[in-house]
């Protein structure tokens, strides 16, 4: 009976496996037919693949473009300066006796101001910033980041890299992937056509039928202008190195501690073919000539 019953449960699992798997597939097509995003670009990060490693003058750049450009709109509530200077990150000196030494981080620090409060009035103050402070938030609060971008707050960039799927290519995506709007194609007020974006723009395509373009619409206006920041390494100041310098920067900042956790899996995967050999050869030494 328990097994007729185990059957039973099998099956129902089986037939709810494959009913899944069709919805999927048919979920496709459809996603296809109403427009959605292009297929993400490929950045070509050096930090793709298990054996991948940040480069630190992308980094750099890439910190550089948020601080000028992102960090007008967009906070990063998680980041630290001193993590700026922890191993594998932009700024990190070998020769620094901690984080939160770096004369790099330090000086990074000191030229924005922090909301404070005096110790000894309990009046409310501006004073430098240091490098154990978070990165300083553009608005006060949420409310006030809507009202002063049409209604829509900018997310977050502190995981942003790790909440999008696609993580660096879709950033660097969708900051190259602004363009003209298709001719047919009816965009509101405060919106921005977006090659990349994720979306259904059937509602609003008043062409050929079955040719709705690909894209969605993004309240962000395109944020990146060549010569908009200048190199200090004479990288080529463009819109493409620019979009992929800050998306490197975005997911660094979302997981610096990838690369540390990269090493640390490839040398447990050592450690653990090197324990199967160890054992395999210890189990044939002690049955070597017994029967079993």
């Amino acid at each position: 009976m328990t097994l007729k019953t185990s059957m039973r449960s099998m099956k129902k699992t089986l037939v709810l496996i494959a009913a899944a798997a069709g919805l999927t597939l048919s979920a496709g097509p459809a996603l296809a037919a109403g427009g959605g995003g292009h297929a993400l670009r490929d950045g070509g990060f050096s930090f793709d693949g298990p054996f991948g490693t940040f480069n630190q003058g992308q980094l750099q750049r890439g910190y550089k473009v948020y601080r000028e450009v992102c960090a007008s709109c967009h906070s990063m509530n998680l980041m630290h300066f001193r993590t700026l200077a922890e191993p594998g990150g932009p700024f990190y000196d070998v020769d620094q006796e901690n984080p939160a030494e770096n004369r790099f981080v330090k000086a990074l620090a000191k030229e924005v101001q922090i909301a404070d409060i005096d110790t000894e009035t309990g009046e409310p103050v501006m004073r430098d910033g240091t490098a154990a402070d978070r990165f300083p938030n553009p608005y006060p609060n949420a409310t006030a980041a809507a009202a002063a971008n049409g209604g829509a707050a900018p997310p977050d960039l502190s995981v942003m890299a790790k909440a999008r799927h696609g993580g660096a290519n879709y950033i660097y995506s969708l900051l190259t992937g602004y363009h003209a709007a298709p001719a047919g194609l009816q965009i509101r007020p405060g919106q921005n056509y977006n090659a990349y974006m994720a979306g259904d723009l059937t509602p609003f395509w008043t062409g050929e039928a079955g040719h709705v373009p690909p894209g969605g619409f993004i309240a962000m206006p395109n944020p990146l202008q060549a010569g908009q920041v200048t190199y200090d390494d004479g990288t080529a100041q463009t819109v493409d190195n620019y979009a992929k310098d800050v998306a490197a920067y975005i997911a660094w900042a979302s997981d610096p501690k990838q690369v540390a956790r990269k090493r640390a899996g490839v040398g447990a995967l050592i450690f653990l073919i090197l324990f199967a050999g160890v054992t395999y050869l210890s189990y044939r030494r002690i049955w070597k000539g017994v029967a079993h």
